[in-house]
């Protein structure tokens, strides 16, 4: 079983693997802050609170299927919460991950 300190830099090498990303550690009010084409698609709050950014559609459609839970303060900019508290947590954390990358790394969306 990994410590949270452990399950957390994991989760950051996974998400820097993705492509065109960069960090910014200590962004604001976000401990660690993910960005690609110069715009934040995720961050994280603490070992395993990750707020994701999503297209409006997805965002909708992966609260409906009950795979992240509504943001508390930026619902509206397409924002959900996943809670990466375990290494079973950490595909399904990508999953959103990964599609928030795609959405905001599509250069067709500048």
């Amino acid at each position: 079983m990994k410590s949270g300190d452990e399950l957390h830099q994991e989760l950051r090498q996974r998400i820097l693997g993705l492509s065109g990303v960069t960090e910014r550690p200590n962004a604001g009010i976000h401990e660690d802050a993910f960005f690609v084409r110069g715009k934040m698609f995720m961050h994280i709050h603490g070992h395993g609170h990750c707020d994701i950014r999503l297209a409006k559609a997805d965002q909708e459609r992966i609260l409906a299927e009950g795979k992240a839970g509504p943001h508390r303060w930026a619902p509206e900019q397409g924002y959900v919460t996943f809670m990466a508290r375990a290494e079973k947590d950490l595909a399904p954390a990508m999953e959103l991950i990964r599609l928030s990358h795609d959405h905001f790394a599509d250069d067709r969306r500048s």
